[in-house]
């Protein structure tokens, strides 16, 4: 029984409602007086109240996924560095103990509606792994879509670009599949051509659950941002077919997840070119959640300065990427200072914004975003012009037919109502 599958959640409610009858049929054979009655008395009302919590505690980790199995829960998780197996110009995906990506249970993608259906070369695929992170020996969870092309004749030497879409907190992985749909978004506009093929890695912004990393290498803690930086690209790279240039590279999210997007592009421009935040923070703060992030001063004083974008913006030399920021007028506390950033930003950065009339902190908000930010990125990527030098493709399986464009790019629209406008 997984830990958020949906047998366990009917499970710990129907107890918590066995322990409430029960406590009812119980109650009026234990008023009486004498210790064994209280005893009685006591040891119902805890069964009760401890079967409640835990049915609680059950749904909300099956809606936030916190931990997404057993072993993680009770800290049984593997901590060996991985290593790159080589597999002809592109590592594959392999069970083989050690491997960068490694092949996981559902991890809840069996609750997802609209995921890809059929053969994976007309429908594209969503693959549930978990990537180990060489240096920072960070195991993290995580949904690949790979795009139709990907499995075609035609592509099978081709790279593809990268989004890094990053979950807010304390949310992961599957809010990026189920509820802000974004490998449904990405397959729904690539066969629009509205977007070019491009592969979608959904992962969390923590490295250390419960723990709240920021995205921010710790001094003396986790390491969460040699983890995007480094460790992950290495894994892509090690077991897809995913282009090596960072032009190719980009981050996406939302809350949490879409101050760590900007985070990545603005502090490591050499891996992530572009980045698009919704709803995000503009700089980095402590609270019970992150714990001490940047150890004692003076130090520590360095370190909050280069994690508030708009200081960075104003104090330290401008990286070339391009951003995408979303807020809305009415309903979302960060409006002001998402207007704050934008107007910080000078070239060789480029900016573009979303700004709705009325929104919250929320997935209803975050779903009127997500196609125009999607869009949007894929007109920021570059398609990879190099191919891997092995001609045997990653994965097998039928075949669609050939086309004739090798690396088709998306197709230009001119502004729309709700869609990103540059800045």
């Amino acid at each position: 029984m997984g830990l958020t599958g949906r047998a366990l959640e009917c499970a710990a409610v129907l107890l918590a409602l066995a322990c409430v009858c029960l406590t009812v049929w119980a109650w009026p054979r234990l008023a009486r007086r004498g210790p064994l009655a209280v005893l009685g008395r006591l040891g119902v009302i805890a069964a009760t109240q401890v079967a409640l919590l835990t049915a609680c505690a059950v749904a909300v980790n099956t809606y936030f996924d916190f931990y997404g199995s057993w072993d993680e829960l009770l800290g049984h998780v593997s901590t060996a560095p991985g290593r790159v197996t080589d597999a002809g110009g592109g590592a594959r995906v392999q069970a083989a103990r050690g491997s960068l990506v490694q092949p996981a249970g559902p991890q809840g993608l069996g609750q997802v509606r609209g995921l890809p259906a059929g053969p994976p070369a007309k429908a594209g695929r969503v693959e549930s792994v978990r990537i180990v992170g060489r240096r920072t020996r960070a195991i993290n969870p995580a949904f690949v879509y790979l795009p139709p092309q990907y499995f075609q004749r035609q592509y099978h030497r081709q790279r593809f670009p990268v989004i890094v879409a990053i979950s807010g907190y304390p949310g992961g992985i599957m809010n990026l599949a189920r509820f802000l749909e974004v490998p449904q978004t990405v397959g729904r506009l690539e066969r629009a051509g509205s977007m070019q093929p491009t592969v979608v890695v959904m992962v969390r912004p923590t490295i250390a659950p419960p723990r709240d990393t920021e995205c921010v290498d710790v001094p003396g803690g986790p390491k969460a941002e040699t983890f995007f930086t480094r460790d992950l690209p290495e894994a892509l790279k090690s077991a897809y077919r995913v282009g090596h240039a960072s032009s190719g590279w980009g981050a996406l999210g939302y809350s949490s997840g879409g101050s760590c997007a900007l985070q990545l592009a603005l502090r490591d421009p050499e891996v992530y070119t572009s980045a698009a935040a919704l709803s995000a923070d503009y700089k980095v703060t402590e609270d019970l959640t992150t714990g001490s992030l940047f150890g004692a001063r003076p130090r520590a004083t360095r370190l909050r300065q280069e994690h508030d974008l708009v200081w960075r913006l104003r104090h330290l030399p401008v990286p070339r990427v391009s951003v995408l920021v979303t807020s809305s007028r009415q309903g979302e506390r960060d409006y002001r200072p998402t207007m704050r950033f934008l107007n910080a930003v000078k070239p060789p950065m480029t900016s573009a914004r979303i700004i709705l009339p009325r929104g919250s902190h929320h997935f209803t908000t975050w779903r009127r975003e997500i196609g125009p930010a999607m869009e949007w990125m894929g007109r920021q990527l570059t398609f990879p012009q190099d191919t891997t030098p092995n001609p045997k493709p990653r994965h097998s399986g039928r075949l669609a037919s050939h086309q004739k464009d090798p690396a088709p790019r998306a197709r230009q629209h001119p502004d729309r109502p709700g869609q990103a406008s540059s800045s």
